[in-house]
């Protein structure tokens, strides 16, 4: 059993910026952090457009971004959190620019960016590469933190909680996180690591679907391993598809061509070359994303086509190379000249608006369980996210996490009783699964029934026909698992397979559309 006063799960920007935080505040705290990949590998990094956050009070202020924030979730959002994150925004921003990170400057000010929905320049970045820079900073910073280990490839399996003592009877308004059960796969052990607080940052969930921009690690493991727990779990309806990834004939994490490109002036059209946007919103290609998406979908739908075109051929060039190398050199790999053809696009699952209940602290319902990010459904971003605000969000619940997190390390107040019942991991009688044949097949099985039942456009045939295959697939998981050595793909598959439910009976409770969400028989 190893000890530490803070386990964070996760090493994103949320994970990473509430360690720092805590190191900071509290320096005799003893944190750990837990990565199931290697330590940079996360949302974060392939985030590309970059931060939404109010710079230019001449043109800008709070009550746009707030107004913007509002939109784009379509009224779901909680105003008072919407608020409280906007007016944070400058202050944790500065911070991150003290730890390291930087971003694009022009005339001695940060060049500024634009979004669908919003109605500023407002996006910070660097270059088509913001995530990237925000993690590499974040990292040095937490290396430089002695109270501060990293340890990779450490898969968490469960959270610790009273529902581990054998014949603890549990009420769900009283659970207890005491850490969790975590493989280190370099040594094929289970570890217990126990903690007196525990923040997950696990980020998205997007591999439940057979096409994401997220990248492989994007099980929702922390929402899954949470909901296991009898922890909240809600709005898991609001799924949001990117507009615009590049489009390839293989499934599984596609390239993102960044909302910032349309931002920028490029146009959406038919493969015939006609515009399209238009016919949907007067906003056109600045649409929010759920109005873009849907947008696509149905133009493929009516033409049959695999994908529509993203036209840049008009946009400045010199500029393009400049803000998207990254986007330009991965076209040009792919055989596309963005300045003479058009990019072959189609939405692809994105970013998960719901997951684990948290109060304005990043407390969940479990106690001593934090949680932050993508993995949580913080009111922040309602029934749709706003481009740029969740690296935002991020930023400022870790801080406030980190903040109650001090608090309650100087408390000390917490009672360890129900763990000296906790056993270790027990394997006796499990066996190491010999065909791993069986886990990626009905891992394809279930991304292939979310994305054809339970995609862009839903409607209640659709529905029922995914939970009664996913009662197919739920069962045949189960059995595997009680009779298995754990894997990080079986337990990959295990929590998917949660969440899809999750996904499948939210949305089966919806009574109108909202933001992401779209069910044809209800409109």
């Amino acid at each position: 059993m190893i000890k530490a006063d803070v386990l964070v799960i996760g090493s994103g920007i949320s994970g990473l910026s509430y360690a720092i935080k805590v190191s900071e505040q509290f320096p005799d705290a003893k944190i750990i952090i837990v990565t199931k990949s290697d330590e940079d590998e996360s949302n974060t990094k392939y985030a590309q457009g970059g931060l939404a956050v109010v710079t230019d009070f001449k043109n800008d202020n709070f009550e746009k971004h707030i107004e913007d924030t509002m939109r784009a979730g379509d009224g779901e959002n909680k105003r008072d959190v919407v608020e409280m994150v906007v007016r944070e925004a400058p202050a944790r921003f500065n911070e991150i620019v003290e730890w390291g990170a930087n971003f694009d400057m022009k005339n001695g000010q940060f060049a500024l960016g634009r979004e669908g929905g919003h109605t500023e320049n407002r996006i910070v970045h660097h270059k088509d590469i913001t995530g990237f820079e925000i993690e590499r900073a974040l990292l040095e910073t937490a290396k430089n933190s002695p109270n501060i280990e990293i340890l990779d490839h450490h898969y968490v399996i469960d959270i610790i909680t009273q529902h581990h003592v054998p014949g603890k009877e549990v009420s769900q308004s009283d659970i207890n996180c005491y850490g969790a059960y975590i493989l280190d796969e370099k040594s094929k052990k289970i570890k217990k690591i126990t903690s007196k607080i525990t923040l997950a940052a696990t980020g998205g969930a997007g591999h439940v679907y057979k096409n994401t921009t997220n990248p492989t690690i994007a099980t929702g493991d922390g929402i899954a391993f949470v909901a296991r727990a009898k922890g909240k779990v809600s709005n898991m309806q609001y799924y949001q598809f990117h507009p615009t990834a590049l489009y390839s004939k293989i499934n599984g994490m596609l390239f993102l061509i960044s909302e910032a490109v349309r931002g920028d002036g490029a146009k959406l059209r038919t493969r015939k070359g006609e515009k399209f946007m238009h016919k949907y919103d007067e906003r056109e290609e600045l649409a929010s994303r759920d109005i873009v998406a849907r947008a696509i979908d149905n133009e493929m739908k009516i033409s049959g086509d695999e994908y529509a075109g993203l036209d840049c051929r008009d946009m400045d060039h010199e500029k393009f190379l400049e803000h998207f190398p990254n986007i330009y050199k991965k076209c040009r790999e792919e055989g596309i000249d963005p300045f003479t053809q058009l990019i072959p696009v189609v939405p692809a699952c994105h970013y998960l608006m719901g997951g684990i209940e948290v109060d304005r602290d990043g407390q969940s319902s479990i106690r001593n369980l934090f949680a932050v990010g993508e993995c949580t459904n913080s009111g922040l971003h309602g029934a749709n996210r706003l481009a740029s605000n969740s690296l935002l969000e991020g930023l400022v619940f870790g801080h406030n996490a980190a903040i109650k997190t001090v608090a309650l390390l100087k408390e000390n107040n917490f009672n360890f009783d129900d763990l000296k019942a906790v056993p270790e991991w027990n394997e006796d009688g499990m066996k190491i699964m010999d065909e791993m044949v069986i886990v990626s097949y009905l891992r394809k099985q279930l991304q292939e029934m979310m994305s054809d039942l339970v995609g862009i456009v839903r409607s209640n045939k659709r529905l029922t026909m995914a939970l009664q295959k996913h009662q197919e697939i739920a069962a045949a998981v189960d059995e595997i698992y009680h009779y298995s050595i754990l894997s990080p793909q079986l337990s990959e598959l295990r929590n998917l397979t949660t969440v899809a439910h999750l996904i499948i009976i939210q949305s089966m409770e919806m009574t109108e559309n909202k933001g992401a969400f779209y069910n044809k028989d209800l409109a």
